[in-house]
């Protein structure tokens, strides 16, 4: 089968398509045809080696993680899925390889597709949807009426986050670029505020949760911006922000770690219609690499990149 991978941490010019073995599933582990898969930034963090602690050092390396797709085999002790089953998740950081024909996957960070979804779309939804899920519902625990800050409400953890804060009835206040106030009132934020003219001071003991998906904020400017009993929620764990979250309980590290929880959290949102991705582009694997190498260079705020091995 083919797979995009590496054989050492580095520049974008590390990656190739290549051939290998399949792979086979082994205990408590399934096989899974890949139909579309999703890049997310963590996929070039990692392979830059900024998460070696986690990734480990096990080459070649896939790469990828976030996946949709139809179960091919199951290994001994899997009795929640059987072959035939359409389904999406995502692979461990030390797994990786979902960029690639066929991956092998844990049962636990997989949950069968929502019948509305297409293949395509299902992928995009596996770690943004989740990100958003375990910090607004499992950590804020956000409830109607209330006030939120979503920094980066138009990348794909604050898009997610956006819908998920909607759904539950909060009010939405969401940072992006000027020419984006159209998308980000659309997608449904109350008070869109331009990132490069961001007055912190305007905005003290206005929201009771904090979620800084796109890094820019110090807990310092979310504790001025807090209410009384209110927290921060953040994807990037800069050291300053892992020591600050560890000392203080109104800040909060959120990992994108998919659970059974988050899973049927977002399959309902999905199927309900109340999440809904956005794609901004479809390419085969034979392509895939270039595509990576542009969005890691420029970014693409239209929607989530796919790649779709079948194609």
């Amino acid at each position: 089968m083919k797979r995009i991978q590496y054989f050492r941490y580095g520049k974008p010019e590390e990656l190739s398509l290549a051939d290998v073995d399949q792979p086979q599933p082994g205990r408590r582990q399934i096989l899974v045809q890949v139909r579309a898969a999703s890049v997310n930034p963590m996929d070039w963090k990692i392979r830059r080696g900024e998460m070696k602690i986690l990734s480990g050092s096990h080459f070649p390396r896939g790469l990828g993680h976030d996946f949709s797709g139809v179960v091919e085999a199951v290994g001994p002790g899997v009795d929640q899925f059987r072959r035939g089953d359409e389904v999406f998740g995502a692979t461990t950081i030390r797994q990786a390889g979902a960029f690639a024909e066929y991956v092998v996957a844990d049962p636990k960070t997989v949950a069968l597709k929502p019948s509305n979804l297409t293949f395509e779309q299902a992928a995009t939804l596996t770690v943004v949807g989740s990100a958003a899920w375990i910090g607004l519902i499992a950590k804020a625990k956000l409830r109607a009426g209330q006030s939120v800050l979503i920094t980066g409400c138009l990348g794909g953890v604050g898009r997610s986050a956006v819908q998920i804060a909607r759904m539950q009835g909060a009010i939405v206040t969401g940072s992006c670029r000027a020419s984006g106030r159209a998308e980000a009132q659309a997608l449904g934020v109350s008070e869109v505020i331009d990132y490069n003219a961001f007055d912190i001071g305007a905005y003290k003991r206005r929201f009771d949760v904090i979620f800084d998906t796109a890094g820019a904020l110090t807990l310092r400017q979310c504790g001025a911006m807090l209410k009384k009993g209110g927290l921060s929620l953040h994807i990037v764990p800069t050291p300053a922000k892992m020591i600050g979250c560890l000392l203080s309980p109104r800040h909060h590290i959120v990992i994108a770690n998919p659970t059974p929880e988050s899973f049927a959290g977002i399959s309902e949102a999905a199927e309900q219609g109340k999440l809904a991705p956005v794609i901004g582009r479809v390419v085969p694997l034979s392509e895939a690499i270039p595509a990576i190498i542009a969005l890691e260079k420029t970014g693409n705020p239209k929607g989530k990149l796919v790649i779709a091995p079948m194609a």
